[in-house]
């Protein structure tokens, strides 16, 4: 069976009106859209569906969770999703783009496929920072990205300075040469 297939709603047979949907999402939905950052997931989708004659309003509410990767340690963290949303859903003869808002249908159609709205919602409502609270990141892989100290930059920084009487002098000059000429760009060209 389709997964997407589990996120439809068959609208034909509905009186004009309001009426109540839910949904589990599971990893599966994820897995269908082979989404490169979400490795499971739990929500709950409650969708609260108008029809009317020329239409359909979907009023879209999606809380739980998503497993992606830390960004701090690059474990399984999990990641809280909540968003609130609307779709509309409108009929024609003439094929049109999904735009994200806008969904059009033929009206031969009988039902309506909310996967795709389902898992861009998930998505998009991700915070751009993914990491677990304070303390909870594997502290082993924490130990490989260690901050550097003022005083430990500043020995890298000497050691650097010490190394560069090892660089071949063509190729200092070189290098000189090259930043004498970024410095003289430098500010010269207008965007």
């Amino acid at each position: 069976m389709d997964v997407t297939k589990a996120y439809s709603i068959a609208y034909k047979g509905l009186k004009n009106g309001r009426h109540d949907f839910a949904f589990d999402v599971d990893g599966s939905l994820f897995e269908a859209f082979e989404s490169p950052e979400i490795r499971d997931g739990a929500c709950r989708v409650r969708v609260g569906l108008t029809r009317s004659e020329t239409m359909l309003r979907a009023e879209v509410a999606i809380e739980g969770y998503v497993v992606v990767a830390c960004d701090r340690c690059l474990e399984d963290c999990r990641v809280p999703v909540a968003f609130e949303g609307e779709l509309l859903v409108k009929f024609s003869d003439e094929i049109r783009d999904y735009d994200g808002e806008v969904m059009w249908l033929s009206p031969a159609e009988t039902e309506v496929d909310l996967s795709q709205y389902i898992y861009e919602s998930i998505v998009l409502s991700l915070p751009y920072q993914r990491v677990h609270p304070d303390g909870e990141c594997d502290p082993e892989m924490l130990g490989r990205f260690r901050i550097v100290t003022d005083e430990e930059f500043s020995a890298i920084e000497a050691r650097a300075a010490a190394d560069e009487g090892s660089i071949p002098a063509e190729s200092r000059s070189a290098l000189e040469a090259l930043k004498r000429r970024l410095e003289a760009d430098d500010g010269t060209h207008e965007a």
